[in-house]
């Protein structure tokens, strides 16, 4: 059975963009990427799924539960952690994941003091006092102490220190290799290279790619940075050079994108003598802006 299941999904918002045709799959123990820059629709792709809005059409399923009917019941084995957490003033930590444990019906003693021992959660805490990444990590307990089986994460590290991502990275593993299915939702692309097997790549609220992480991988182009006095007479050769894309200069600093044959341009710049060469993975909205649009 696949885990989740989306057909021609579509969310409007008055005359606004929510998600577009959105059609995919992930198979059940799949950890899988939603990989796309603020604003592409990630958040409102997951929201629609969990039944928090309602799409405008198409259909969609998680565990062979439509998200219209059974919307209820998919958020039961789902542990949700979304972008932003809020909860309520005045509590303490220990209050509040009491409060979320209750609303899953679900004793969580035991696994919410393993998982706040690891996360380095003091619980004695007032929510109102805690740091954004704190807060971050309240989320993370809420959304993993009832041990479910679906992991809806969207975007999950912004707040946390690397201490912190490495040991969240850590759980969420154990999680998958313990058969749970993973839906990670972010804009950092290490994190989908390191942690998924296949991944869609969202923009402006459509799915433009869907494949392993290691095809999706292998679209990726260099950023390029060049410096010294030499480079306006290496201009021509660079833009004949195949691979070479949007190529700007400023002052003494040249740079592009390259996605062609890496040892036939350390080739040319050694023949050139370009004193200083910077090769760099892009951000990755550059990649959509620059490679994955038509």
């Amino acid at each position: 059975m696949n885990a989740i299941e989306i057909k021609h999904l579509t969310k409007s918002y008055g005359k606004a963009r929510g998600i577009v045709d959105l059609s995919l799959t992930v198979a059940e123990g799949e950890c899988f990427g939603f990989i796309g820059p603020n604003g592409a629709g990630k958040s409102t792709t997951i929201r629609t799924l969990l039944g928090f809005i309602q799409p405008t059409a198409g259909s969609a399923s998680v565990f062979g539960k439509d998200i219209g009917k059974d919307s209820e019941a998919i958020r039961a084995f789902t542990g949700y952690l979304p972008s932003e957490a809020q909860f309520y003033h005045g509590m303490r930590v220990s209050e509040i994941l009491k409060l979320s444990a209750d609303l899953q019906g679900a004793d969580c003693r035991e696994e919410s003091g393993l998982l706040c021992e690891r996360l380095q959660l003091d619980t004695t805490r007032k929510a109102d006092d805690l740091s954004f990444g704190n807060r971050k990590k309240v989320a993370i307990v809420c959304a993993l102490q009832h041990k479910p089986k679906l992991l809806v994460l969207d975007e999950p590290t912004s707040g946390l220190d690397p201490l912190m991502q490495h040991a969240f990275f850590d759980i969420i593993r154990e999680r998958n290799a313990a058969g749970d299915t993973v839906f990670l939702s972010s804009h950092i692309l290490s994190e989908i290279e390191h942690n998924c097997t296949r991944a869609a790549v969202i923009r402006e609220g459509a799915v433009i790619a869907c494949d392993s992480v290691s095809a999706l991988a292998g679209k990726k182009a260099k950023r390029v940075t060049l410096r010294g006095d030499m480079l306006s007479s290496l201009s021509d050769r660079l833009t004949a050079l195949s691979g070479v894309k949007n190529l700007t200069e400023t002052g003494k600093a040249t740079q592009f994108f390259f996605d062609g044959h890496v040892p036939e341009l350390m080739r040319l710049l050694a023949e050139a003598e370009v004193p200083d060469v910077t090769m760099a993975e892009p951000e990755l909205e550059e990649i959509f802006m620059h490679f994955y649009t038509e």
